[in-house]
């Protein structure tokens, strides 16, 4: 005989219950079998509604059993023939006409009992199971009505019923030697051996067909709901989830004590006992295998089974001095919460014995703390144990799996995922049977760390990084355009996913955490796109919470560098070209980069200097390795590079720099590139990186334009003024020719000294033979004296600093998978 038992959503509506029966029927042509049923879809919570509502004198309590009586006289309607609805309607109308009549006494004493609130809730099966049975009739199939108190027999705990298993299994098996009737039996409910009825705690009609199936040695229970079974994680939070095709007893009674809705814990028990599979199938898809839960474990590729989660947890802290090597403390604890029927879902204590601590549901946790105060008052009022504390708004975060004992690495892995998404963990838990590793964290972080631990232990072959983009010009555009290009590459070969899950401009912002479409983000931002607001684009990013976030900025605006600090504080990586944070104030460069390693988060800005080449990256494996830096020169600008390398022969200084305007390769005003304060920036950031704490007012700039020049109010004006200048610079020029030199704007580090200079060098100096926009950077170290380490190539052009960008995204998702 195999036990089916359906849930509230799978006989919510008649047209449920039409499938129901349909499910039955082919199940019966294989092997017998009993039909467990819960309340139609929400009818429990309905007849607590009315309850409390009847307790408390309010009058509303007569709607909502108008509508609770509606729906279920609808539904003989729907199921049951004409001329076989009046014997139905009149046993159905006479639970129900019982069932008002207690709220209505309710209503007149002005409260009620846990006793009664068990005898009011049981109406939702009772009326469901005998409506079910009568539509069964109306198919032309013998069965018959099972009310389960008759037969369940359980102590008096209202609310939750132990069961009294020997009575209750002796019951079942006579009752059943006579029957051959389908029984369709009610869920959730049994009765004390005075016939009081009780209920078995919310979700108990799993455990009713539990307790069914191993009085009657079946040979599968089958829990009929409306998901596909056990599922990797909980699917509204995780949405790569997916369901898991066997699993072992304790793994799934591990899943559900943690979280996992999909069964009811106490269900387990009766049938591991047996040995009888349970199995989870979806009422909605029938056809799906569902989940198969026997003794053993299967043979898995991954340690971990599952990982699920408990939401709105309380942590209790009893520590103090007069906890060490006292006899009995924990039993005392435990006692006290159990008297007070609390159900502890988390315990971890230190070995130091100084401070236990336990988790409960957020509801019971004011209740805990009363209990626990009042049993150990004397101690706290003498000051060997400090005042309870409370922390509230937790979550309880778990990896369950069989496959985890003796298994290496496993703890590892969980710890470094959870800490470099910068989720703190408040407390440990880890049974001796190490098939569970628990956390309590923030509840904020929950579904953050889920979706982290989800694509380490499931997905580990793909990860996922959700980028916060700020600016979309040049640098940007170009960025989202190499992006949307290589991201087929990035999956296939790497396996690594990016999505834009956020975009903003000067005056617009969007945000979509499944991705924006980057072949349409432009009309994506124009037309969905709200009004920017930084503070409003950070606030939502860290309100996101996504694991593997990233934030670029790829402005040249102070404003957005304000931010770095706390988008870094709040476990946000941060990947920038603007030069404006490492090269402003000494002190707020050291407090991104002191944010950064507090955070396990990485602040990366390698294209600050050189755009896409390996310049910073380059000088820090140098120190990293030991070596020493003796002197940096460098070429720093890519337009004044081009200027000194075509200022050569009969060509006037005035026109190359015109020329070098009209190609882009300055900006519109060439004083923003002549002026050397962007190479002077660049210096003072290598400088930073070599380990000195300079200012850039510190950096000795060379300002080799004439005065006229920088004071011309306009460009044109700048250009006569410029043509006035010509022969100055032909001088220069000529000096340089004539010592067999060229002249170089060189950015130089040497004994602790930054300065932007423009220098002669000769022909066996590396930057001579230096041509075009390139930057080239030459790095004398205690290795490299002799013949210096020189990175060589283009440091300027929005398509090799948006590499640049690309380059430090793709390091990030090394460092964090």
């Amino acid at each position: 005989m195999n036990i089916l038992k359906f849930g509230g959503s799978s006989v919510g509506a008649p047209e449920r219950i039409e499938t129901v029966i349909s499910l039955v029927k082919q199940a019966r042509e294989k092997s017998p079998a009993a039909v467990v049923v819960s309340a139609f879809g929400g009818a429990t919570d309905r007849l607590i509604e009315m309850s409390a509502k009847a307790a408390d004198g309010d009058l509303a309590y007569k709607h909502l059993f108008g509508k609770f009586e509606e729906r279920h006289l609808t539904a003989v309607h729907a199921l049951v023939p004409i001329k076989s609805q009046a014997s139905a309607l009149a046993n159905v109308k006479m639970m129900l006409n019982e069932l008002e009549d207690i709220l209505h006494g309710t209503y007149l004493v002005g409260e009620y009992t846990e006793r009664t609130l068990d005898f009011m809730m049981s109406f939702g099966e009772r009326l469901s199971a005998f409506i079910i049975a009568e539509a069964f009739k109306a198919k032309g199939v013998d069965a018959e009505y099972c009310d389960a108190r008759d037969l369940v027999k359980t102590d008096n705990r209202f609310g939750v019923a132990g069961v009294l298993q020997d009575e209750t299994y002796h019951n079942i098996r006579t009752y059943f030697l006579n029957r051959s009737a389908l029984q369709i039996i009610t869920g959730f409910i049994g009765s004390t051996m005075k016939g009081e009825t009780t209920t078995l705690g919310r979700g108990g009609s799993d455990y009713t067909a539990a307790i069914f199936g191993a009085a009657l040695n079946a040979t599968e229970i089958q829990i009929w709901t409306d998901v596909d079974g056990f599922m990797t994680a909980d699917p509204r939070k995780v949405k790569d989830a997916f369901p898991i095709p066997q699993m072992s007893y304790k793994e799934a009674l591990e899943m559900s004590n943690s979280g996992a809705k999909v069964l009811y814990p106490p269900t387990v028990q009766p049938a591991m006992l047996q040995n009888i599979p349970i199995r989870i199938l979806n009422t909605f898809n029938p056809d799906f295998e569902g989940t198969l839960i026997t003794a053993n474990a299967p043979n898995r590729k991954v340690s971990v089974c599952g990982i699920s989660s408990l939401d709105d947890v309380a942590l209790l802290r009893v520590e103090g001095s007069g906890l060490v090597r006292s006899i009995g403390t924990a039993k005392r604890v435990f006692s006290a919460l159990a008297n007070e029927n609390i159900n502890i879902i988390f315990i971890s204590q230190a070995s130091s014995e100084h401070s236990i601590c336990f988790a409960v549901s957020l509801k019971d946790s004011e209740r805990a703390k009363a209990a626990v105060e009042k049993e150990f008052f004397l101690e706290i009022d003498a000051g060997k144990i400090y005042p309870i504390d409370i922390e509230k708004n937790l979550s309880i975060v778990a990896v369950v799996g069989e496959n985890m004992k003796h298994r290496t690495g496993v703890a590892g892995w969980f710890f470094q995922t959870l800490g470099k998404n910068g989720i703190n963990v408040v407390a440990i838990a880890q049974g001796s049977s190490e098939i569970n590793i628990s956390v309590v964290i923030e509840r904020s972080d929950e579904e953050k760390a889920l979706n982290a631990l989800h694509e380490v232990f499931f997905l580990s072959k793909r990860k996922t990084l959700h980028l916060f983009l700020v600016g979309t010009g040049l640098i940007g555009g170009t960025f989202l355009k190499q992006l949307d290009e290589h991201a087929k590459v990035l999956r296939e070969q790497q396996s690594l996913e990016i999505k834009v899950v956020a975009l903003a401009r000067s005056k617009k912002m969007l945000f979509n955490s499944n991705g924006i479409d980057l072949k349409n983000w432009k009309d994506a931002l124009e037309e969905q796109g709200e009004r920017k607001e930084m503070n409003g684009f950070v606030r939502r990013m860290k309100a996101l919470n996504l694991s593997g976030s990233v934030f670029i900025d790829c402005t040249a605006a102070d404003e957005i560098v304000g931010y770095y600090e706390e988008i870094l504080s709040s476990s946000v990586s941060v990947v920038t070209p603007n030069k404006r944070a490492n090269s402003g104030k000494y002190e707020d460069y050291k407090k991104l980069k002191l944010a950064a390693v507090q955070h396990d988060v990485k602040y990366l800005y390698e294209t600050n200097v050189g755009a896409g080449l390996p310049v910073i990256n380059t000088l820090n494996d140098l120190l990293s390795s030991g070596d020493k830096i003796l002197k940096i020169e460098a070429v720093l600008s890519g337009s004044v590079s081009y200027i000194f390398n075509n200022f050569k022969g009969e060509r006037r200084f005035s026109d190359v720099v015109r020329e070098a305007k009209e190609k882009g390769y300055t900006e519109p005003d060439p004083r923003d590139d002549l002026s050397g304060l962007d190479v002077a920036r660049k210096i003072l950031i290598l400088a930073r990186e070599v380990g000195l704490s300079l200012e850039l007012s510190d950096v000795q700039l060379e300002n080799f334009l004439p005065e006229a020049c920088m004071k011309a109010e306009t460009v044109d004006d700048f250009f006569v003024e410029l043509e006035k200048a010509n022969p100055m610079f032909e001088e220069r020029k000529r000096h340089a020719e004539k010592n067999n030199a060229a002249l170089r704007f060189i950015a130089l580090l040497e004994n602790g000294i930054a300065s932007v200079k423009l220098m002669e060098v000769n022909a066996e100096h590396p930057f001579y033979n230096l041509s075009g926009s390139d930057n080239i950077i030459a790095y004398t170290t205690e290795r490299y004296r002799e013949r210096p380490l020189v990175v060589k190539g283009a440091g300027a052009g929005a398509e090799v600093t948006a590499a640049g960008v690309f380059a430090n995204v793709v390091w990030i998702s090394n460092y964090l998978f």
